[in-house]
């Protein structure tokens, strides 16, 4: 199993950015939970963002509004279009993913990850 993360680099204040995963070697069950998450160097990892099957999605206060999940379920890859950015969003990002039934938050036990993408924003 296998999740690719691209779509990383420097970017000024105000710019955007859009991450992809793609999700490899892994049949995402009818009911599943994708979610991103970043960690900025001397910082605990964070949830950015998470996404359920269903389309239910929930969001980090700090990137309410200004980031949106999605995935597309015919090429297995999620998404994440970062718009406003803001220095403070800089840190590696990283997507992870897991079967669930139920709420799907990023405090979720996620079991795959990605090798992660760094955003730098200036």
């Amino acid at each position: 199993v296998q999740l690719v993360e691209s779509g990383g680099g420097s970017v000024q204040a105000g710019g955007s950015l859009r991450l992809s995963c793609a999700v490899l070697g892994y049949t995402i069950g009818s009911n599943y939970c994708v979610g991103w998450f970043r960690q900025a160097p001397g910082k605990e990892r964070e949830g950015v963002a998470a996404i359920d099957s269903y389309g239910n999605t929930n969001y980090d206060d700090s990137v309410k509004g200004r980031f949106t999940i999605s995935v597309d379920n015919a090429k297995i890859t999620l998404y994440l279009q970062m718009n406003s950015l803001k220095p403070e969003d800089t840190a590696m990002y990283y997507c992870a993913a897991l079967n669930v039934i139920g709420v799907c938050t990023t405090s979720l036990p996620f079991p795959y990850w990605g090798q992660g993408t760094q955003v730098t924003v200036s």
